[in-house]
Parts: C-alpha cells; sequence; structure tokens
C-alpha cells in the first residue's frame, strides 16, 4: 500500500488543565470549594490569605456590635460594684479551722442569666461532644437507680436492645433466651419486671415493646383525667381504627358521643408515639448561601456571599524571589507555583462571575415568585438558562447544584427554581411547583371532617384552567408527604 500525505480540517475541544480546574471548581459546593482552597494554601507557598479583606469584613461585625458592647460596660460596672462589696467583707486573714463557705457567699451563682451564659460560653466540650444517644441517656439514669447485680445485668441487655425510636428490636422473650445462657435460674418474668421498669425512665415509654405499649405506659401520668378509662380503652383496644380515622367506628365501638370522643383523641395527641426522638437527634447541618437576593429600591438585586469563602491573595514576598533564587531549581519552582496560584485565582474568579450571571438569570425570569409566592413560579428548564447567558446546559447543572440562594422567603437551593409545565386550559403553561403550592394551599383550607381527595383537588384545578389528573396529583402529594384523604380526616 502506498503511503501518501493528506491535509484535513477539524475541530477539537482540548481540556486543558487550567479547564479542567475551572469545571471542577464550579460544580464544587461552598463547604468542598473552602476545603479545596485551604488545601491549596497548604501546598502552594505562593497563594496566601488576604489578611485585608478579612480585616474589612471583621470590621463591619465589630460596627454593628457597638452597642451591645456599650451595654457589656454598663453591666460590668455593676458587677465591679458587686466584686467591691463582697471582696471588703473578707478578712485578711481567716482562722484555720473556718469554712469558706461561712466566709464567702457565691453571689454569681444567684446571678441567673449571666452565671449561665458565662457556663455555656467556655464549656468548650459540652458544644462540641457528640450529641447523647438513647442507650447512653438510659445508662446514665441506670447509673443512678438501686437494683440488684442481677436486674442490672438484664437492664444492661434490654438498653442494648432499644432503637433510635425507643422501641425494642426484639421482644423479652427473645431477650429472656439470650440471658439464660449466662443466668441459669432466670425467669422470664424477672426480664418482664426489668423492663417495666425501664419504660418508666425518661422519657417514659422507651424500651416499649409496639406502639399500644408504649401509649399505655405515658398515659399513666394522667390517671386522674376523666375520661381515663376510655382513652385506656380506646388505646388498649381500638388503636388500629384510631390509625385509620375510622371515627364512626370508634365512637359506636367506644360508646363514646362525638364531643368525648374529641377530648379522648386531643388526649392521645399529647403523648409522644416515639419517645426515643426526644434524645437521638440528629446534628443539624447549615446551609451556607452562595448568592443573597434583595430588593432595593424596589428592584431586586443579586449579590453574592464573599463571606462564604477565604479571600485569598497572591504572596508579594515569594513572588518577588523570582529574581533572587539563586539556583535554577528554585526560579523554576516559585514560577510552576505562581503560575498554578494565577490559574486557581482565576478559575475562583470564573466560577463567582459564572454564578452571580446564572443566579441573576434566574431572579429575572422568576420575578414573580420573589413578589407574589410559590404559586407564581413560571416553568423553568436548564437550557432556558443556558441559552439566555450563552453557555452549555452542562454547565448550568454544575453551577446550580449544591449552591444556595438566600431570598426574603427562605433559602433555596438553586435547582428548586427549574420544574417542568403543564398546560392551562387559555393555552398557556403553569410550572409544577406551582401546583404543588396550589395542592398544599387546598389541603390546608379543606375541611377538617371531610378531606379533598385526588380526583376532587383535580376537578377543583381543572376549575382553575389546569388540566392534571388524578394520578398526577397524587404524585405531587406524595412528593410533598401530604397523606391520602382518609388518613387527614380528624374530629378537630
Amino acid at each position: 500500500m502506498k503511503q501518501s500525505l493528506q491535509l484535513k480540517i477539524g475541530q477539537q475541544l482540548t481540556m486543558t488543565p487550567q479547564l479542567q480546574q475551572a469545571i471542577r471548581l464550579l460544580q464544587l459546593s461552598t463547604l468542598d470549594l473552602k476545603q479545596e482552597i485551604h488545601e491549596f494554601l497548604e501546598s502552594n507557598p505562593l497563594l496566601e490569605l488576604d489578611d485585608d479583606e478579612l480585616v474589612n469584613s471583621e470590621s463591619s461585625s465589630i460596627e454593628s456590635n457597638t452597642l451591645n458592647e456599650k451595654k457589656a460596660d454598663k453591666n460590668n460596672t455593676e458587677e465591679a460594684q458587686v466584686e467591691s462589696e463582697w471582696t471588703e467583707s473578707i478578712p485578711e486573714e481567716l482562722s484555720i479551722d473556718s469554712n469558706w463557705d461561712d466566709t464567702y457567699q457565691n453571689t454569681a451563682a444567684t446571678a441567673g442569666g449571666d452565671h449561665n451564659s458565662y457556663e455555656g460560653d467556655g464549656d468548650f466540650e459540652s458544644r462540641n461532644a457528640p450529641a447523647e444517644n438513647i442507650q447512653d441517656h438510659l445508662i446514665w439514669q441506670l447509673n443512678l437507680t438501686h437494683m440488684s447485680d442481677k436486674d442490672i445485668e438484664i437492664a444492661y441487655a434490654i438498653v442494648e436492645c432499644v432503637q433510635p425510636d425507643g422501641y425494642l428490636s426484639i421482644t423479652p422473650d427473645e431477650i429472656w433466651e439470650s440471658l439464660c445462657v449466662e443466668m441459669e435460674d432466670l425467669d422470664l418474668d424477672e426480664v418482664i419486671a426489668v423492663q417495666h421498669r425501664l419504660q418508666r425512665f425518661d422519657p417514659v415509654g422507651v424500651c416499649s415493646i409496639d406502639l399500644r405499649d408504649c401509649l399505655l405506659v405515658q398515659l399513666e401520668a394522667f390517671n386522674s383525667h376523666p375520661l381515663y378509662k376510655s382513652t385506656y380503652n380506646l388505646i388498649d383496644n381500638y388503636l388500629p381504627l384510631l390509625g385509620n380515622r375510622d371515627f364512626t367506628q370508634l365512637s359506636r365501638k367506644t360508646k363514646l358521643k362525638e364531643e368525648a370522643l374529641k377530648e379522648v383523641v386531643l388526649l392521645i395527641q399529647q403523648l409522644n408515639p416515639r419517645p426515643g426522638s426526644v434524645i437521638d437527634v440528629d446534628d443539624t447541618d447549615y446551609v451556607i448561601p452562595d448568592v443573597s437576593v434583595k430588593k432595593h429600591n424596589g428592584v431586586w438585586q443579586v449579590e453574592l456571599n464573599n463571606d462564604a469563602l477565604p479571600p485569598v491573595k497572591i504572596n508579594e514576598t515569594y513572588s518577588a524571589m523570582v529574581g533572587t533564587a539563586s539556583t535554577q531549581e528554585d526560579i523554576t519552582y516559585i514560577k510552576t507555583s505562581l503560575q498554578e496560584a494565577k490559574w486557581f485565582m482565576k478559575s475562583l474568579q470564573s466560577r463567582n462571575e459564572t454564578l452571580l450571571k446564572v443566579a441573576s438569570c434566574i431572579v429575572h425570569r422568576q420575578i414573580d415568585f420573589f413578589e407574589l409566592g410559590e404559586e407564581a413560579m413560571k416553568p423553568m428548564v436548564l437550557h432556558d438558562v443556558a441559552e439566555e447567558v450563552g453557555m452549555h446546559e452542562s454547565t448550568i447543572s454544575r453551577v446550580t447544584t449544591q449552591k444556595y440562594m438566600h431570598t426574603p422567603k427562605g433559602i433555596f437551593e438553586l435547582k428548586y427554581f427549574f420544574s417542568s409545565h403543564v398546560n392551562t386550559a387559555s393555552g398557556g403553561e403553569c410550572s409544577s411547583t406551582a401546583i404543588r403550592a396550589m395542592i398544599k394551599k387546598l389541603v390546608a383550607d379543606e375541611p377538617a371532617k371531610k378531606p379533598l381527595s385526588d380526583n376532587k383537588l383535580a376537578t377543583i384545578l381543572a376549575d382553575q384552567g389546569i388540566q392534571v389528573a388524578r394520578r398526577t396529583v397524587a404524585k405531587y402529594r406524595e412528593a410533598m408527604n401530604i397523606p391520602p384523604s382518609n388518613e387527614r380526616k380528624r374530629l378537630i
């Protein structure tokens, strides 16, 4: 085969390292980007924190706290007067057999909020310690309870089987069978007796087998209530009917009239079906908004949250060493590090500009949402924003993922403003987010005794010109965690 030379003209996208870095920074969340910046600061000496920017940002917070400091000075003056009073009352020399408490009266303990706030501010371990779980809480009470060694061993075995919601993962029979391996003379009644004792621990109802058992234990605190026996009877025998909201059958079987049944239901609602939830509280994850939206002189303005990320700059001392370095290796290292630092700062700037441009476009297209609320949300997809800002849809997807906007109506992810559309009777379009808001409003205003079915909700929306099927209404309702109509029925 004869070899020959040919010329071809074509286009090809080359992913340079700078472009790859810019794309990677663009899709990072604020927390991840902050960690990325700190890692780059540790690896590249040519980049450093901009202390001037930090001082400027802190100065504004200092000015805002001036009034609080003046109030604090006034409180400190009063505390100094109190301190001088008890200091003067202490003699220079104390007798050997004297008691410090007889001489010094701790007035700080009666200071109320000031003393408590001081302890809270200084107690670093309590503020940073991991959250207490239900087992820790029960063991703490168990150590303060007088029990025999045998009962304590049983109690520890029961506590180990408690789930985060407060219920036992296995039955007392199974716990007894597992303990019989080491405790041959153990009776099932002993395990049940210890379990009943643990059920009275805080929170009351913990270590229960099921919902009925849990509620009956908590109901003991209302034994003086005039409807205690009726409530006990309902929980003991007709709890499934209450769960199904079948109030007609409940009234007939319990022989309670509507007013009495209302009071019984109110009493049951005061009980906690998940007692462990008051102890096992998950750590709160706070969202740092990337942009904020404010209305100034009648115009909605979008601003970047500059406090979310640490400001960085080129280290002038190290960059100036390019001309004074002694070896070629040092010169090459400084030049390479300087170029990488400039690329990194340019990628950060590009990320901020793209984020601000996309957020401004979203606010401009969803201006009715900020003025009127969720029901005025317009349908919008990634293609709409990409076409307006002149970017690819993949770029819009990256810049709106895990990025949040602070608005007067709350904090929303940028993805929240994108939704599909449903055709209206007039030939227009309605956002699915707006439809969900309408369904939520209709459910909130529905009659308590006769909730709206999915079919009725679809009919009401059709009367407003929005054509949605019943199954679509059911899908939106389930997405908002709204139960079906038979479970929303209530007496009050």
